[in-house]
């Protein structure tokens, strides 16, 4: 892990990042690419990020642990938390100030072996259901984009699919593999239908510098090695590294 920059922010950005004292960050546990183990002990790429941030700004970190976007998403709106982990999407962007991506993740389909549906088009019909994850970024999108199909939406997309025998089920590309591998009455449709640009987000009353702070830093830590690097230990793709901005 590349370590903290010595030449620091200054003290009047991390006041208005944190004014509490303490970064307080939004972890989504409900993502496995992004973050991993639990509340008491999380893992993963937006950890190690939120830990960065917290360093650079010379201020102890808290790590608010969620098992869902939209839950991460709502402490953020709030008030309760200072930074986001969340993928970019224009229902988020009403509240919130994206950085560029760091990690660009996919989503796909899952859909009974038998299934007739091959293509991410072909499962926006009159008839097919499609059970999503409640506030995800793929339920945000799917809810604007599809015209013909239905979203269903649950505390998670799979089983929402599987307990209500949708036509489809909808989610990030490693664990939707991970649950067609495991489950043989099931395949992947391999065509991705959107790709996820996860991003660190703060709130749009923060002043302009604090925002080009977060982003000027994630570009940083995208062009030295840390994001890539932190995929790694994560047991993450390296790969999912976002190009630069």
């Amino acid at each position: 892990m590349t370590a903290a920059k010595p030449h620091a922010p200054t003290a009047d950005l991390a006041a208005d990042l944190a004014p509490t004292g303490t970064l307080r960050t939004s972890i989504n546990l409900g993502n496995p690419v992004l973050a991993q183990g639990t509340p008491d002990a999380p893992a993963g790429i937006t950890v190690d990020l939120a830990r960065e941030f917290g360093a650079r700004l010379g201020l102890p970190v808290e790590l608010l642990c969620f098992d869902a976007a939209r839950k991460s998403y709502e402490a953020m709106a709030t008030g309760r938390a200072d930074l986001c982990f969340l993928a970019v999407d224009p229902a988020r962007e009403a509240e919130v100030a994206f950085t560029a991506p760091y990690v660009l993740i996919e989503g796909v389909y899952v859909v009974p072996r038998d299934s007739a549906l091959r293509t991410p088009a072909d499962v926006d019909a009159p008839g097919v259901r499609v059970g999503v994850k409640a506030g995800s970024a793929y339920d945000l999108h799917l809810g604007r984009t599809l015209a013909h199909a239905t979203v269903v939406r649950g505390d998670e997309g799979v089983d929402t699919f599987a307990e209500q025998h949708l036509e489809a089920g909808a989610g990030i590309r490693q664990p939707m593999t991970a649950y067609a591998a495991a489950h043989p009455e099931v395949r992947l449709i391999d065509e991705r239908f959107m790709e996820i640009r996860q991003a660190v987000g703060t709130t749009l009353d923060r002043s302009p510098e604090t925002v080009a702070f977060l982003r000027s830093t994630v570009e940083e830590l995208k062009a030295n090695g840390f994001v890539s690097d932190a995929l790694a230990r994560a047991g993450q793709d390296p790969e999912l590294l976002a190009p630069p901005a």
